[in-house]
């Protein structure tokens, strides 16, 4: 979760390092620091708090040279702080370290390094990491790759790692198993990071290491990885970045999850075209196409994510089981990876992250292989651990995203996974031709929908206003838009820190209904074909309650006017698609009663963007 930053070449390492920790800064905003080194020595600053902290104290400090590392922390190990920022020293300060992952076995290695006379500065298990390395390398007298390599072999854990040796201007070592780690190639020149957005302005070649990997990036030199198992040399394959650096600024938006709020219609567009041909009354997804005998002849599908791309799995749900009549599980990833599940060859599982390097379903997609079932995983990321773990799958071309509560990713997500379901639907004789050809009719135009529902912004903005500082909203929602209370729910809670919770409207009578006064905002979607009347009843019981009623309905619905305090209108759709345009207004309504509390609404306290640790 955190974020990993590198430099060797003929330029300035820091100016490079500071401004790529900004753009990983949604990886973990804790602590920063930076290490630079030069003929003599290892010159490291580091601190509690953000990047600009870092930056202001690194003024007029010694950071000259053309090879560096560079940090941005999400606690795991001892609390943000000075002491436990990265980067790391061993104890001779010959060697630094930055750090991504956890290490597990650390307390015993700890204790090793105790009896042999290390001591220790900071309650974090990369110190015992570095130290322990160290150790190795002065024990047998090694390299310090080769000293790396031997180290991991005793490490149990997540990590992926940056090393640098003190007088060594020329090389850094790397590792990674379980988080992510890319290697960009420029001209004469390498970066590193936990992604490919630091280095995306000065070049398109980035290699992706597999677990178990390490690799030397040494000035002259042509890349090297090794397999840490086995010492055995491994060609690097180099992936062309289609990313742009356009797509990682804010664009003139005041965050960038507003920003990525208004993409919507561009990131749903981009994740159907080319794959829905409405004109041509077809979907191509060669993914789809390869396994579909696998799709057709499933006896059950499982969908394991965690967050918001397990909403996503949920609205995925009613559509596989309405469109292709297949059984459908959705499973939270961080708990299937630790039950004995009953998996069979005749099954698929779909994974879903937005990052395509989230720990748990990494893990529960690993579970699932060694059972014998199919893996799709649907992703953001080119090249992700996910993406390269899967049978297949799809991509889902929403563009980097950078505020750490999901917005265009779960739109695009379920878009992709509407696709998948239509085509599977067709492909086993589940939908009538008229009924696919007017359902992918209808999901061609979402695009257009989800811009008019943008533009009813200022509504959202005045309901914000008035419910900005209460301490609880409750969201209901049935059938396909009861995922999306859900998801508005979660985006209230992670970015405003008002405690929200969703629920199925029906379940409102066996228990929350207790909560419901006068100060409770409740959120309903209502839209007219999703029993319809059952809601109706739901928000009539509210009332009775003195409930408030943020109602998002169809465009000219007078029945709950009447009833509701505040109405959100939406265009007419498909039931199975009025997720991809409910969800917008609820996106809007966290966002602009974040802003109005004062809260760090791209960073917010406690979360990172993508969870690499457990």
């Amino acid at each position: 979760m955190c974020g990993i930053v590198g430099y060797v070449g003929s330029q300035e390492a820091y100016p490079i390092l500071i401004k790529g920790l900004k753009r990983l800064e949604y990886r973990g905003y804790d602590s920063a620091g930076v290490a630079i080194v030069d003929e003599d020595d290892i010159n490291l600053i580091k601190c509690k708090g953000k990047v600009a902290d870092l930056e202001s104290k690194a003024n007029g400090q010694n950071l000259k040279g053309t090879l560096g590392i560079g940090h941005t922390r999400w606690a795991t190990h001892g609390p943000p702080n000075d002491v436990n920022s990265h980067p790391h020293y061993s104890q001779s300060k010959n060697l630094a370290i930055i750090h991504n992952g956890i290490i597990e076995n650390y307390d015993s290695l700890k204790k090793e390094l105790v009896n042999q006379g290390y001591r220790f500065e900071s309650e974090t298990d990369t110190e015992v990491l570095i130290n322990f390395i160290e150790m190795v390398k002065d024990a047998e007298d090694l390299k310090l790759e080769d000293a790396v390599r031997v180290a991991l072999n005793q490490v149990v854990g997540a990590y992926a790692i940056a090393i640098v040796e003190r007088g060594n201007t020329d090389k850094i070592v790397l590792a990674k198993k379980g988080s992510p780690l890319v290697v960009g190639i420029g001209d004469d020149e390498f970066f590193i990071a936990s992604d490919a957005t630091p280095f995306v302005e000065y070049t398109k070649n980035a290699v992706y290491l597999e677990d178990e990997e390490m690799a030397v990036i040494e000035r002259g030199k042509k890349l090297e990885i090794k397999s840490i198992t086995d010492n055995k040399s491994i060609d690097p394959y180099i992936h062309k970045l289609q990313m742009h650096l356009e797509e990682i600024e804010k664009g003139g938006y005041d965050h960038f999850m507003l920003k990525e709020i208004f993409e919507q219609p561009r990131s749903i567009r981009d994740t159907l075209r080319g794959r829905l041909l409405p004109d041509e009354g077809i979907i191509s997804m060669s993914g789809v196409k390869e396994y579909g005998a696998k799709f057709e002849n499933a006896s059950r599908i499982l969908f394991v994510a965690c967050g918001t791309s397990w909403h996503a799995g949920l609205v995925a749900e009613y559509m596989f089981e309405e469109f292709a009549r297949i059984p459908v599980e959705v499973e939270y990833a961080s708990e299937f990876r630790y039950r004995n599940p009953i998996i069979t060859e005749d099954d698929v599982v779909i994974a879903i992250s937005q990052s395509g390097e989230t720990a748990d379903t990494l893990a529960a997609i690993e579970l699932a292989k060694k059972k014998g079932a199919t893996i799709f995983g649907i992703c953001n990321v080119v090249g992700s651990s996910i993406a390269r773990a899967s049978h297949a799958g799809a991509y889902t071309h929403a563009g980097p995203e950078i505020g750490v509560a999901s917005t265009k990713a779960f739109t695009a997500q379920v878009a992709v996974l509407a696709l998948i379901a239509l085509e599977i639907g067709r492909r086993k004789g589940a939908l009538t031709e008229s009924r696919f050809r007017s359902l992918i009719s209808e999901l061609d135009q979402i695009p257009k929908k989800v811009e008019q529902m943008l533009e009813s912004e200022d509504t959202t903005v005045s309901i914000a206003e008035m419910y900005k500082d209460v301490s609880n909203f409750l969201y209901l929602g049935r059938g396909y838009n009861f995922p999306v209370a859900l998801e508005g729910a979660l985006k209230l809670k992670e970015i405003s820190y008002i405690h929200a919770e969703g629920y199925p409207a029906a379940e409102m009578k066996h228990g929350p209904i207790a909560l419901i006064d006068e100060n409770m905002p409740v959120v309903v979607i209502a839209t007219k074909n999703g029993q319809y009347e059952k809601v109706v009843s739901n928000i009539q019981e509210i009332k009775a309650r003195n409930g408030k009623i943020i109602a998002v309905v169809n465009e000219g619905d007078e029945t709950i006017r009447e009833m509701a305090d505040h109405v959100i209108e939406i265009p007419d759709s498909d039931e199975a698609f009025t997720p991809l345009i409910t969800t917008i207004p609820l996106q809007l309504l966290s966002y602009h009663i974040a802003v109005m509390r004062g809260c760090n609404v791209d960073q917010p306290r406690n979360l990172a963007k993508s969870v690499t640790v457990e």
